[in-house]
């Protein structure tokens, strides 16, 4: 059979001519985006209606994601234009965590047919520095509260957000907007070094010492006046549900439809799984990095997987490819983590799991030298490495069980039964 691959804006065709499974998020019917927004502004959950929320602020901060997600933003953005461009003091704020700020492509990918209005209101989250940031307590894990001063300035906040599973905070959206959103690298690096707990995965929210962090860290930070809009989108990244009001229990909205779409049912686990980043989350490694961490998930042991992903940015935040540069093995890197953290750490554990039980090759526009410093085997074509890893499993004596995701980073296989 043949298989379109998505890389970077193309779809590449593979042939494939053994027992294979393609996983895709769940088809489900879409609605009007219009009559979305409006429904879910009309009927806030737990809060007033957003009219009379954005009539009582005279400040407002909306804080929005960057280009690493593909949230509607711009959707909602231009609903909401007749009010936001009227109002008299409002200002833009990307969520950016520890990424590097938008470039100008990406600022018209956030904002669409708005940039031009809003463009000189917009303001890049920069982690790193620190005279950006107010302190503002301590969450009860002993995390460092530090925030984007515009937060406590503005004290009125609309924030936008899309709801998908997350490889180890359970779910992206929500409480995530602010920590690690807006956060600064020391509280994001404190939240984060909790990764490591076996607890810390996708689609876990009790028990999972990332999120309970995180909502302790909107704790300290309740004295905010927060109207939220999540977003939830297909597969094809066309909007699916809005749920908007209180930042809690939109985001509980949220989850609900998000896993309506993503947790795609999966018959039998695969000894070679191709896991695809797909754009915009292929901008670098430290974000592909996702795809194989849901990947996983439908692969045997003794298998291999492959990450597909053209990587447009590079590495990324590098401190992970530095610890795996320390080591020669998955179980070297563990064995170091058991004596330093820091930030960027967690992902270099994420796949020394994977690389202890299974085989990771990587089909990117990175160099090879560097692919292999990540403890991975590089390849240049997706066919090759296909092929590849057909022959590899048949040289075990095994029928090849080849598992497709063409969005793995948004794709949580769900093995029947479970």
């Amino acid at each position: 059979m043949q298989v379109d691959i998505p890389y970077g804006k193309e779809k590449i065709k593979i042939n494939i001519d053994n027992p294979c499974e393609i996983l895709v998020p769940n088809k489900v019917i879409t609605r009007d985006e219009s009559q979305l927004i409006e429904e879910a502004l009309e009927n806030p959950l737990g809060f007033q209606s957003y009219d009379e929320f954005a009539n009582d602020t005279n400040k407002l901060l909306v804080i929005v994601n960057d280009a690493t997600r593909p949230t509607p933003t711009s959707k909602i953005l231009k609903y909401l234009l007749p009010a936001l461009s009227s109002h008299p003091d409002v200002k833009f704020l990307i969520a950016t965590g520890v990424h590097r700020a938008p470039t100008e492509e990406e600022y018209r990918f956030i904002f669409g047919d708005t940039y031009p209005v809003f463009r000189r209101k917009i303001y890049a989250h920069d982690a790193r520095k620190n005279d950006s940031m107010i302190y503002l307590g301590t969450s009860k894990n002993g995390t460092e509260i530090y925030i984007n001063k515009l937060v406590s300035e503005y004290r009125n906040i609309l924030v936008i957000g899309s709801v998908e599973p997350h490889y180890f905070a359970g779910y992206t959206g929500g409480r995530k907007s602010f920590l690690p959103g807006v956060a600064s690298y020391k509280t994001i690096e404190m939240n984060h070094k909790l990764a490591l707990s076996d607890n810390a995965c996708s689609l876990a929210l009790k028990g999972n010492p990332v999120n309970e962090d995180m909502v302790d860290a909107m704790n300290v930070l309740q004295d905010l006046n927060i109207f939220s809009i999540q977003t939830v989108l297909t597969g094809d990244h066309d909007l699916y549900a809005v749920a908007a009001g209180d930042l809690h229990k939109s985001f509980e909205a949220a989850i609900e439809y998000s896993k309506k779409v993503f947790c795609v049912p999966l018959k039998k686990k695969g000894n070679i799984v191709i896991s695809v980043a797909p754009y915009p989350m292929d901008i670098d490694l430290y974000q592909s990095q996702k795809a194989l961490d849901n990947g996983k998930l439908a692969l045997d042991d003794e298998g291999i997987i492959v990450l597909v992903s053209k990587c447009r940015d590079g590495i990324g935040e590098d401190a992970f490819l530095r610890l795996l540069c320390k080591a020669d093995s998955p179980q070297k890197v563990l064995d170091i983590l058991g004596d330093e953290y820091k930030l960027g750490y967690h992902k270099a554990a994420k796949m020394a799991q994977i690389g202890i039980r299974a085989k990771m090759w990587a089909v990117t526009d990175l160099d090879e030298d560097i692919i292999k410093k990540a403890l991975l085997t590089p390849y240049k074509d997706i066919q090759r490495a296909v092929d590849d890893a057909i022959k590899l499993i048949k040289a075990k004596g095994k029928k090849p069980r080849i598992i497709i995701m063409p969005t793995g980073s948004l794709t949580i296989p769900i093995i029947n039964g479970e």
